[in-house]
């Protein structure tokens, strides 16, 4: 058998020979680095200017991997289908909780040797990301990716044209399902923005699966996924690891009749928002496949980081920061809707609501207690109209637009609602309602509650002075 150690010394970068057992049955058998260069040797020892090995851990060749690094099953599938498969591999690795980079390659040995396979590691660590090596990629994986890039640059529907770049990851995978599962760890939230269900396939959509302990499965991904920006299970072996780590995971992959998985995050500016996950995928095309997602979930975080920016200044902006409800600037638009014809109904009821005694209360109290009473005063309509829309028309003024619903039913909660405003000591209002079931013209309808809503005032302040508005 020939020299494994000075076929190492002939590299100049920091190389070693890595060996994969053979096996009958296609799993991975144990990987060992079997020889090593003198720059590999100082990397993974950590020898000081005076060859004095500093790291606990010596190099001894013939080792398992795992003595030097933590189990990977990334790098175990790299090395395998190098030494094993006799596939070139290059990987240029972006742990995006890291402040580095690692750019590697591995080449097939040609060693006759019937119980191994071997293969050459030789790895380059950075600290900024290179976009050249990042850009290295085969034909096929180019024009993958660019298409995904060009749809995603080019949408005018995000969420039309992420369907199909889930549509098209999906097919590229040959796999039976595939999503994008967005998360708020804050929030405590998790959603499907987009997915793709193969025809004639066991698989279910994550949509039916979802429930409000399931982002507790998203945090297990993120310690499992650790130093790694993907994670790739590709046999019963590896979803044995899941099994180690989070049986509560494992059980629900196999109620899923997951028999195989790949999962990366969704990471822009080091916040994760969602992941790309894919099951039961045709794994040899493993290799690709990594390459392939993680350079498309480059692009898919950044758009959809772009597209929950818009959609919360869109939201800020039509949102009524003190109380919660609508503002103004969303009223006025949802009105336009409605003269527009915009707005499909068969019947429009209109409640103005004015908030009694509000000024004594700055006055006596504070603002801060004047807001405070503005913040009841939403809950208080939002909880009594359940089906309408409730808006901050300004100052303490607000409305409700109700669609579609029985006159009887809006007319009992207007009534219980004006009955609490005439307790003392108890949030008031003064109230005007309008229902139309005819030609439901909304600014006829607000008109007329307007109307009547100031009636209701001057006989609010009839009844308790003391609250009437001071100039």
């Amino acid at each position: 058998m020939m020299d494994l150690q000075k076929i190492v010394e002939k590299f100049d970068s920091t190389t070693c020979i890595i060996s994969v057992e053979k096996r009958t049955d296609g799993k991975i058998g144990s990987i060992r680095i079997e020889a090593a260069n003198q720059r590999y040797i100082k990397a993974m020892e950590h020898v000081d200017e005076n060859n004095k090995v500093i790291y606990s851990r010596e190099f001894i060749p013939g080792s398992s991997y795992e003595k030097y690094m933590q189990k990977e099953l990334n790098f175990e599938n790299f090395c395998y289908e190098c030494a094993i498969n006799k596939k070139p591999v290059h990987a240029y690795i972006r742990p995006e909780r890291f402040d580095f980079c690692i750019n590697q390659v591995m080449l097939p040995l040609d060693i006759d040797d019937p119980e191994k396979g071997y293969c050459t590691y030789s790895s380059e660590i950075s600290q900024e990301v290179n976009p050249e090596e990042m850009s290295k990629l085969s034909a096929e994986t180019s024009s993958s990716v660019l298409k995904t890039c060009v749809k995603l640059r080019s949408a005018k529907d995000l969420q039309r044209t992420m369907n199909e770049v889930i549509e098209d990851i999906r097919e590229i995978c040959d796999a039976s399902y595939c999503c994008i599962l967005l998360t708020d760890f804050n929030e405590h939230t998790c959603s499907v923005f987009s997915d793709s269900v193969k025809t004639g396939s066991n698989q279910r959509s994550l949509r039916e699966f979802l429930s409000d302990d399931f982002l507790d499965y998203a945090k297990t991904w993120i310690k499992i996924l650790a130093k790694s920006n993907c994670l790739i299970i590709k046999n019963n072996d590896d979803l044995e690891l899941i099994k180690q780590q989070d049986p509560r995971w494992y059980k629900s992959l196999t109620d899923a009749n997951v028999e195989n998985l790949v999962l990366l995050p969704l990471e822009y500016n080091k916040l994760i928002s969602g992941f790309i996950w894919v099951t039961n995928f045709d794994t040899s095309k493993a290799v690709r496949i990594r390459e392939t997602l993680e350079l498309s979930t480059f692009f898919i975080a950044s758009e959809i980081a772009n597209y929950q920016l818009v959609g919360k200044l869109e939201q800020l902006s039509n949102l009524d920061l003190l109380t919660g409800v609508m503002n103004r600037n969303s009223m006025n638009n949802r009105v336009s809707q409605f003269i527009n014809g915009e707005v499909p109904h068969k019947s429009l009821a209109v409640i103005f609501a004015d908030l009694n005694g509000l000024k004594p209360v700055n006055d006596n109290q504070g603002h801060d207690a004047g807001d405070n009473l503005l913040k009841e005063a939403s809950f208080i309509l939002r909880d009594n109209f359940t089906t309408g829309e409730v808006y901050r028309a300004g100052g303490d003024e607000f409305l409700v637009i109700v669609l579609d619903q029985p006159k009887e039913v809006i007319e009992a909660q207007v009534q219980k609602l004006h009955e609490e405003s005439m307790i003392p000591n108890h949030v008031s209002f003064a109230l005007g309602f309008y229902y139309d079931d005819k030609g439901c013209d909304i600014r006829k309808a607000m008109h007329e509650a307007d109307v009547r809503m100031y009636e209701d005032k001057k006989k609010f302040y009839a009844r308790f002075p003391a609250n009437r508005r001071r100039i």
